[in-house]
C-alpha cells in the first residue's frame, strides 16, 4: 500500500517538477517626431484712444484719437465694457470717450474689447 501511494505522488509531482516555463519579453519603444521648421507667432495687443464720432453696434466703430479718426471693424468676439469691466448694454454715443484695444497689423485689426470711460 505504501508503494501505491509513493508511486501516485511520484506520478502527481513529475509534471510539475519537469514543466517548462516560458518567458515573454515585451520591449517598448517611444519615437517622437519633430517638425522641421518651428514658426513662432508672437501677438501684442496695442490700443487706441479717443471719442467716438460714428458707431454702427456689431458693425464699427470710428474713434477720433490723436492720428485722426480710425475704423474698427467689430467682430463677435468684441465686448463693450466699462471701466469696472462690465458689459455695457446701451449703444456707444457720438462724444464718448473710449479705449479700442486691438490685436494685428493695421490692415487686420481684430478688436478685443472697448471700454468706455465715461
Amino acid at each position: 500500500m505504501k508503494r501505491t501511494i509513493i508511486g501516485l505522488l511520484c506520478a502527481l509531482v513529475t509534471p510539475i517538477v519537469f514543466a517548462q516555463t516560458s518567458t515573454t519579453t515585451t520591449e517598448e519603444t517611444t519615437t517622437s517626431t519633430k517638425p522641421a521648421t518651428a514658426t513662432e507667432t508672437t501677438t501684442s495687443t496695442t490700443y487706441t484712444a479717443g471719442t467716438v464720432t460714428t458707431y454702427e453696434p456689431g458693425k464699427t466703430v470710428v474713434v477720433r484719437g490723436d492720428q485722426g479718426p480710425v475704423s474698427f471693424a467689430l467682430g463677435t468676439a468684441a465686448r463693450v465694457v466699462n471701466a469696472a469691466g462690465k458689459v455695457v448694454t446701451a449703444p456707444l454715443r457720438a462724444g464718448q470717450k473710449v479705449r479700442v484695444y486691438y490685436t494685428g497689423p493695421e490692415e487686420k485689426r481684430v478688436v478685443e474689447r472697448v471700454i468706455v470711460e465715461d
